[in-house]
């Protein structure tokens, strides 16, 4: 360290100047100053009250080597710290020497001041990293959530080709190839920076040769950037990509295979792919095949349980000549509507025959029982009719169906068949395998229970079903439902039957109203009932003389 004053360098090793015999006290104070600074591993250095360099410590040398002791610091070889001293600034910033500096001023008595001054080039270069880091880790979130969300496979190749711009390039290009190359065509997804959405199109099997880098990402390799030549995808890449722009393409991996390409060019003014943006790219690429798997598995799922819904919802009835019916339906809180309750009318030679049902269980594995019972009654009913005898041998063949898994499953079932009187009247035999009741509905309100009993079908090979004749004249009608009504909770406290009570209460309030009035209005009740809650799966099915 050198002394100004007494022209020396101060701490260890310091040479003996001329003035220290002469001035003990003095020399003495600025070699124990010397020695406390540089202790410090900030760089420090000290002016006198004309802005002059007094002391310098061994940190300030190597950090400055341009500053002297006696130096002018406001003329000093330092720019940054020169104007700050003018401008009388207690800070300044400068990148010296590729170092960057921050410096600090204090004031001390007698119009004397002290500098330190940091190198902070490592501890910034550390911040912009964790900043770039938290930023990769944000994006890679926010871009995960967004494809989580991306439930069909449109939605995931939009989010495939909008979230990379412009935080990983300027314009994001999706190659996606079909599941069945055979039966399509590859398509594509581009969006750029400054467009309003993404802009999607088909095009031949040539697009995925039209790069040799889409090529080797669509078997799976991992192609290296490279300078972009403009044509090479034209029209699909808009003709106005600047000359220099980088390419990156990066592969979408699927389910046991690639699901696709993403194209990435960056601008040359915004810079190449350095490795970690080479890194995140890639691993954007993978979490947008996941995402993009996942969609096309829930769309294939979703086409399954359309297909299958239509199959098992109850059908629309059909006419029959001097009757009227009416069928109503709720599914137990199932988002595909399909359960295990279920009606069904099918005409025969002077009449119909009719069936409603619960299977036992809920969802889909219940409605493909349903499905199953359905089936059987179609083709038993060519060969009979009579409800007894048609119940016993339904009851036969779900005990046959080869599937152990469907063994714990039963249906009760009310069976019957509805006849035309001439009079005007319907003639009913209805057979019975462990169902509630059918009510019957007289024109005056009053109503009745019609007691077959019977048991379930398909739960015993020795099971025994019963039924019964009756007659319902002109006005009446026969209500069949199943136990989802009466069992439906609900009421002041949400934990109440609906009940037998009641459910007569509302046929008693509806007499006189058409088949199809009846049902909406008990199912309204019910619903009212329950506000919202979920129930059983519900059936109704109601019949009448025509006219």
């Amino acid at each position: 360290m050198t002394s100004t004053r007494e022209g020396r360098v101060a701490g260890p090793g310091r040479s003996k100047g001329p003035g220290r015999s002469a001035r003990p006290g003095v020399a003495a104070r600025v070699d124990l100053a010397g020695e406390l600074l540089d202790g410090l591993t900030d760089a420090v250095l000290s002016t006198d009250d004309h802005g002059s360099i007094e002391l310098i410590n061994a940190a300030a040398a190597r950090l400055l080597p341009e500053l002297r002791p006696g130096a002018d610091l406001a003329t000093c070889a330092v720019p940054a710290l020169a104007a700050a001293t003018v401008a009388g600034h207690t800070r300044f910033e400068d990148e010296h020497h590729h170092r960057q500096l921050h410096g600090v001023r204090r004031a001390l008595a007698g119009g004397r001041s002290v500098w330190y001054v940091r190198d902070v080039t490592e501890e910034r270069a550390r911040s912009e990293a964790l900043l770039s880091e938290r930023g990769r880790t944000a994006f890679l979130a926010d871009a995960g959530r967004r494809l989580g969300l991306a439930l069909h496979r449109d939605q995931a190749l939009r989010a495939a080709a909008t979230l990379p711009v412009p935080y990983l390039a300027d314009l994001a290009l999706v190659v996606h190839l079909p599941a069945v190359p055979a039966e399509q065509r590859p398509h594509w997804v581009r969006h750029a920076e400054h467009q309003s959405g993404p802009v999607a199109g088909t095009a031949d099997w040539s697009l995925t040769t039209a790069l040799p880098e889409i090529e080797e990402a669509l078997d799976g390799g991992f192609p290296p950037p490279r300078v972009w030549s403009a044509g090479q995808l034209d029209p699909i890449v808009a003709a106005d990509v600047e000359p220099g722009a980088t390419l990156l393409v990066s592969p979408m991996p699927g389910a046991g295979r690639t699901a696709g390409a993403l194209v990435l060019l960056r601008h040359a003014r915004q810079g190449g792919f350095d490795p970690r943006g080479i890194d995140l790219a890639r691993e954007f690429a993978a979490r947008a095949g996941a995402a993009l798997t996942m969609a096309e598995l829930y769309d294939e799922q979703a086409h399954l349980a359309r297909v299958l819904q239509n199959s098992l919802l109850p059908p629309e009835l059909p006419g029959i000549v001097g009757m009227d019916v009416a069928g109503g339906y709720r599914a137990a809180g199932d988002s595909l509507r399909i359960g295990g309750d279920f009606y069904d009318v099918l005409p025969t030679d002077g009449g119909a025959l009719f069936a409603l049902g619960d299977v036992c269980g809920k969802g889909v594995g219940a409605a493909v029982l349903t499905g199953r019972v359905r089936q059987s009654l179609q083709t038993l009913r060519l060969v009979e009719q009579r409800p007894l005898a048609l119940l016993r041998l339904l009851n036969q063949a779900l005990l046959d169906m080869s599937d152990a898994a469907r063994r714990s499953q039963f249906t009760t079932l009310l069976l019957g068949t509805l006849r035309r009187e001439p009079e005007g009247g319907l003639r009913i035999r209805v057979a019975g395998g462990g169902h509630p009741a059918p009510l019957v509905v007289d024109a005056d309100g009053t109503v009745t229970s019609v007691r077959v009993g019977g048991m379930p079908v398909g739960a015993l090979p020795d099971a025994r079903f019963t039924d019964v004749d009756l007659r319902l004249p002109p006005g009446s009608v026969l209500f069949a439902h199943t136990d989802g009504v009466t069992e439906a909770r609900g009421g002041p406290h949400g934990a109440e039957m609906f009940g037998e009570r009641r459910l007569r209460q509302a046929l008693s309030s509806g007499a006189g109203l058409p088949p199809a009035a009846l049902v909406d209005r008990v199912l309204r009740l019910v619903d009212e009932w329950s506000a919202g809650q979920r129930h059983d799966d519900i059936a109704m099915l109601t019949v009448t003389p025509a006219g």
